[in-house]
């Protein structure tokens, strides 16, 4: 089994193998996707040690908390690079940790950074395997146009920079028909309701997270509300949090559901399955993507033969894995694959269409 270690323990015990700085939340906002997400980076190492380990070398995760503040966050990745505790970077965490992580590391090591972000930056050493913004949206709004004949649309999300973005693409995409926008701090929410009650939408771009995603849709639906409510980061764990749904009006736009029936899918949630047991935490799309950073760390790596930034860059494009989404293949530094639009059934998702 690949061992987890805390930053402290990896730092008194350098092993000779070689170890990566697994960024994932396991307090704050985000904290419910954390134990999905780790178990899936420990079944990427499992598997790579168990056909010889990278480079000839075993695979360790050094576990740091993304759910901090983004100065925090930083801070640690930044002491862990600097000491040589850890060799890459991997994980799912919010765009403003993102950020600041990128600018403490300086490109001394590679980041492979898994969720939807905001699109439009390039840096040496980062990898995106998630969705820009237009991508995410385009087939969820579609189908609400003309399914639901959605034609007065609301903005609402978190006030940082991945959400600003989401609504600058939903706004070129919907012009005169956005009738409201309102983003918030963590925490508040629910606190945005009336905004929305007033605005009288026929549907709703939510690009909150974590806790403030489940307390929401927990407020409206709860207030009787109608309005179709696209989420651009709701996933199994979130639906959990909300309680389930039986609207028919709660959609979920992502590169992953538990639920796909692809065969790549299938193959990924009987390994996990195996690895973990049927009561492990339920798969989702931001926990899958840190097993797809970790495997495209090491394909990297493998197709590089160093973990050297100038030697990666150079070799990236063409740079391919398999997960549970198919194959995945890095072109400047990012990769595109299908969205699918998920509708929320009781407390499963329903993929009703993709792009």
């Amino acid at each position: 089994m690949a061992p987890i270690l805390d930053p402290l323990e990896a730092r008194l015990i350098r092993a000779d193998g070689l170890r990566i700085g697994l960024v994932v939340p396991v307090s704050g906002v985000l904290g419910l996707v954390g134990p999905c997400a780790i178990n899936c980076a420990v079944l990427a190492a499992d598997e790579l040690n168990a056909a010889g380990g990278v480079l000839g070398m075993p695979v360790e995760l050094v576990l740091v908390d993304g759910g901090r503040s983004a100065a925090e966050v930083a801070a640690e990745v930044a002491s862990l690079v600097e000491t040589g505790t850890i060799d890459a970077v991997a994980g799912t965490y919010a765009s403003d940790v993102r950020v600041a992580v990128v600018r403490a590391i300086r490109a001394r090591v590679p980041l492979v950074y898994a969720p939807p972000y905001e699109g439009g930056v390039r840096t040496p050493g980062v990898f995106f395997l998630g969705e820009t913004p237009g991508q995410q949206l385009r087939p969820g709004i579609e189908w609400l146009v003309r399914h639901r004949r959605a034609a007065r649309w609301f903005l609402l999300g978190n006030d940082y920079v991945w959400p600003r973005l989401v609504h600058e693409a939903a706004r070129r995409r919907l012009g005169p028909a956005v009738v409201g926008e309102r983003l918030v701090a963590y925490g508040g929410a629910e606190h945005a309701l009336d905004a929305v009650v007033r605005a009288r939408p026929d549907a709703i771009v939510v690009s909150l997270i974590g806790s403030d995603l489940v307390q929401f849709n927990r407020a409206y639906t709860a207030s009787g509300l109608g309005a179709a409510r696209l989420c651009a980061a709701l996933e199994e764990h979130g639906l959990l949090g909300v309680g389930g749904d039986g609207t028919g009006e709660l959609y979920a736009s992502m590169g992953y559901f538990g639920c796909l029936t692809t065969d790549a899918g299938l193959d990924f949630g009987e390994r996990y399955t195996r690895r973990f047991g049927v009561d492990a935490p339920m798969l989702n799309a931001h926990g899958q993507g840190c097993y797809e950073a970790v495997r495209m760390l090491a394909a990297l790596a493998t197709r590089a033969r160093t973990l050297a930034v100038p030697r990666l860059e150079a070799v990236a494009d063409g740079t391919s894995i398999t997960s549970a989404r198919g194959r995945l293949t890095l072109y400047g530094g990012h990769v595109r694959h299908r969205v699918h639009l998920g509708r929320a059934d009781g407390l499963d998702f329903d993929v009703i269409t993709s792009d």
